[in-house]
């Protein structure tokens, strides 16, 4: 907690005790208070009592805990690309993925008074995606945790050339001024979100409906491999909307893969497609099953 810039802290205590006080409504999330990982929460579950974590280990130790019953962690933005390292930390959590939250991302410039500014503050991410912004008017991007607490940094900070770029409801926890609003640079801009729990979502809650189910992988290391492991997708009609690779370990002889495919386990289709993958591969983890949260094209 006391890793919060001051203005954060009080806030950050009454949250976190009133998550103590019901667990099962609470919704962990990394940011201080008014940070997009907040609204997200909200959105996904008007009802839940969000919980601020300093760090992403953090909001999943939390639900590992007991003291949330879900933490809500972004993963990749339309922009600028992946945001969590959710290939690290969720096999290493325990946790499953069982459900997904899209959330359109709209930047505002706030500071104590009406500028010129020197600097802004905010999370990488969010920097990246006003970058042209900022250029354009000769700020210099200043990184900081989250973009909450980049707005809470600035009013500790009291200094008239700072500013921060964070959700509006930033600049109305912490009493900045919004300069201006959508100072990202594409209208566009989406980032999705993946909610996790201790318990995995039983694949035949949602029978019927569209779903999608993400797991981890590694092929063996011999020629092909990968080429082969995924035919089975192709073969029985799978869809894959993602695949990325990434390295465990200092070797760089092995690559594990991260995946996303439309569909459920107890779908022939799948359970075939799964099959094949896992005979071409060192292991398969599935990393959970959940509902579709809107149509991939």
């Amino acid at each position: 907690m006391h890793s919060y810039p001051e203005p954060a802290l009080d806030l950050v205590a009454r949250m976190t005790e009133a998550a103590a006080g019901d667990p099962s409504r609470a919704a962990a999330f990394q940011g201080a208070p008014g940070c997009n990982s907040h609204r997200a929460a909200l959105e996904h579950d008007p009802d839940c009592l969000p919980l601020p974590c300093f760090s992403f280990e953090d909001a999943l130790d939390a639900v590992k805990e007991g003291r949330a019953d879900r933490a809500i962690i972004p993963i990749e933005n339309s922009q600028h690309g992946r945001v969590a390292d959710i290939h690290f930390l969720l096999p290493e959590s325990g946790l499953s993925i069982v459900g997904e939250h899209f959330m359109g991302i709209e930047h505002a410039l706030m500071a104590l008074g009406e500028g010129p500014f020197s600097a802004a503050y905010s999370h990488p991410q969010a920097l990246g995606q006003s970058r042209h912004y900022l250029r354009a008017r000769g700020i210099v991007p200043m990184a900081y945790a989250d973009t909450a607490g980049a707005a809470a940094f600035v009013r500790e900070q009291d200094d008239p050339e700072a500013c921060a770029i964070a959700p509006r409801l930033a600049a109305e926890l912490y009493g900045l001024k919004i300069v201006e609003d959508n100072v990202e640079d594409a209208a566009d801009n989406t980032t999705r979100f993946v909610v996790l729990s201790r318990e995995p979502l039983d694949p035949f809650e949602i029978k019927g409906e569209k779903a999608m189910t993400t797991f981890i992988f590694e092929v063996k290391n011999i020629p092909a491999a990968l080429y082969k492991a995924l035919g089975g997708f192709a073969t029985n009609g799978v869809n894959m909307t993602k695949l990325e690779s990434y390295q465990i370990g200092a070797s760089f002889a092995a690559t594990t893969f991260y995946a996303d495919i439309e569909g459920a386990p107890g779908e022939p289709r799948i359970d075939m497609a799964l099959q094949e993958l896992a005979f071409h591969c060192k292991y398969v983890r599935p990393l959970g099953t959940y509902r579709q949260a809107r149509a991939r094209g």
